[in-house]
């Protein structure tokens, strides 16, 4: 006798980092500053259309800079996307626009997850954004697509996992990636990560 097994209908986090910017190929921390996609970013944002086809989303959501307004927009979503200030990338303040080399030269052995740059945000006050957000997607009535930044949605998923800010640092995440988190039973769980956009 088969069992049927009810679907879980708890609201999945579909998190999306916007395409490639000059910044992101050059490792340059990019917060505050806002940097277009690349010609190669905006044919990655497109691919995303394929990739996000046919699913349904109640909550549309995205970070105010345009590298990720327009990854949602050339994703297909820019009737139904919102802004959503609390999905802005990390405030690197006197780290923005530099590099982690040139920054380690004089902090040696810095990091983004160990130290709180200066003039920015502390971990614990990105984890606040992050939370607010989580707390709204998961208030949603179906599943919910972010279009953000690299540092922020690594931050948003240590915290789905119920995980310090700084456990961002385990979970890599390239540009114009699709990553899907959700729930196994009572936890909170990564279903799918850093899914790229473009075949090969």
């Amino acid at each position: 006798m088969a069992i049927e097994v009810e679907p879980d209908t708890r609201p999945q986090a579909w998190l999306v980092r916007h395409g490639e910017t000059e910044w992101s190929l050059s490792g340059q921390h990019t917060g505050r500053t806002d940097v277009p996609l690349t010609e190669r970013g905006r044919a990655q944002a497109a691919a995303l259309r394929r990739k996000l086809d046919g699913r349904r989303f109640r909550l549309v959501l995205s970070s105010p800079m345009s590298r990720a307004l327009d990854t949602a927009r050339l994703a297909g979503f820019g009737d139904r996307v919102q802004v959503e200030p609390d999905l802005q990338e990390w405030d690197y303040g006197e780290y923005e626009g530099r590099t982690t080399p040139e920054i380690r030269e004089e902090r040696p052995g810095w990091s983004i997850w160990t130290g709180d740059p200066p003039g920015g945000e502390s971990a614990a006050e990105v984890a606040a954004r992050v939370d607010r957000v989580i707390a709204r997607v998961r208030a949603a009535d179906g599943d919910a697509l972010l279009f953000a930044h690299g540092h922020i949605l690594r931050v948003l998923t240590a915290r789905w996992l119920g995980l310090a800010a700084s456990e961002g640092r385990l979970f890599a995440l390239a540009t114009a990636t699709i990553c899907v988190l959700g729930w196994e039973r009572e936890a909170s769980v990564v279903e799918r990560w850093n899914e790229p956009a473009e075949e090969g």
